[in-house]
């Protein structure tokens, strides 16, 4: 029978089922393991072909648990009942998921003693869904965060256990957001267990009319639009790197474009798309502005600081990007 998180404190020594996929949820998974807590299981998706070669490569999640010597769980299907009836065995106390990849059903939810939790890289109930980091630098938010929550058949509609709040540079990329979230990942789950096990906690339904969403990122979302703001462009380059990158086209070449900033904010006689020069990478004018852009990568090749690749593309003073 299932226990409330809010009147019940978590065991001394819980059962742990960890689930997680991507490289986000490693310091997840090795500060439980740092901190010495009884790792009943690692799940992670099943072996996928990646690359150009679609060689089959497995999870940052599954060579860590191999390394630890932890068992190892890769079910097609979180929610099959032959996989619930598995971790039923287990008896396990609580499920914790980070950055999985599957949507979990009741039946599975309704397992563990203690509940599933999950971390989520927003502020809930900011950003719900898959590409939380990405959506806050796209919509030039100020900040973010971590948020602990108990989860539910919902699409992160679960009441909230515990946040931590951080500040978004104004030149900072989706990449190393994403690296500094990942890296304060672990010991916030290990500073939240610790304050589960000394006293109940205290659960915060979401507001559903606060609630906001930030859906897979597709392609056509990258396409550079410079008649926006200087800081809306410099956004959409900085949101969408490392992948996919954002892009634009010059004599029928695409050309993805990386780590921005803001150059200039208020340009007289701009024209969008308009390439200025610059020393330190390539100046391109914009509706309201201008940005400079510091790497970029042709199609087929590899990403470059945008100094190297004008010495060997021509991309003259005067040229007019987007045609």
């Amino acid at each position: 029978m299932n226990l409330n998180p809010a009147s019940e404190r978590l065991p001394a020594n819980p059962r742990i089922l960890f689930m997680g996929t991507p490289e986000f949820a490693v310091p997840s998974l090795e500060a439980l393991f740092r901190h010495g807590y009884d790792i009943v299981g690692v799940v992670t998706q099943p072996d996928r072909p990646k690359g150009r070669g679609k060689k089959t490569a497995s999870s940052p999640v599954k060579n860590l648990a191999l390394a630890k010597g932890l068992e190892l769980l890769q079910p097609e299907k979180a929610s099959d009942p032959v996989f619930c009836d598995l971790v039923l065995a287990k008896r396990v106390d609580l499920v914790i998921v980070v950055a999985f990849g599957q949507i979990l059903r009741k039946r599975l939810l309704e397992i563990p003693s203690w509940g599933v939790i999950n971390i989520h890289a927003s502020l809930l109930p900011a950003y719900r869904g898959a590409a939380p980091i990405p959506w806050v630098i796209l919509n030039r938010e100020p900040k973010t965060g971590l948020t602990l929550m108990r989860m539910d058949e919902g699409l992160d509609t679960g009441p909230i256990l515990f946040q931590e709040e951080i500040a978004i540079d104004h030149e900072e990329t989706a990449g190393r957001l994403h690296d500094r979230l990942a890296g304060m990942s672990g010991e916030f789950l290990i500073r939240a267990l610790s304050r589960m096990k000394e006293l109940p906690v205290q659960e915060q339904p979401q507001d559903p009319m606060r609630a906001t969403y930030a859906p897979k990122i597709e392609r056509e979302i990258g396409l550079i639009d410079w008649h926006e703001s200087a800081a809306d462009v410099s956004a959409r380059i900085r949101g969408l790197d490392p992948k996919p990158g954002a892009f634009t086209f010059y004599e029928g070449n695409e050309i993805k474009m990386f780590s921005s900033r803001v150059e200039d904010e208020k340009r007289p006689h701009a024209v969008p798309g308009r390439v200025v020069g610059s020393h330190k990478g390539l100046m391109v004018e914009t509706g309201g502005g201008a940005v400079e852009i510091r790497e970029v990568q042709l199609a087929a090749k590899k990403r470059i600081f945008a100094v190297d690749f004008l010495r060997g593309f021509s991309l003259p003073e005067g040229a007019v990007l987007g045609r």
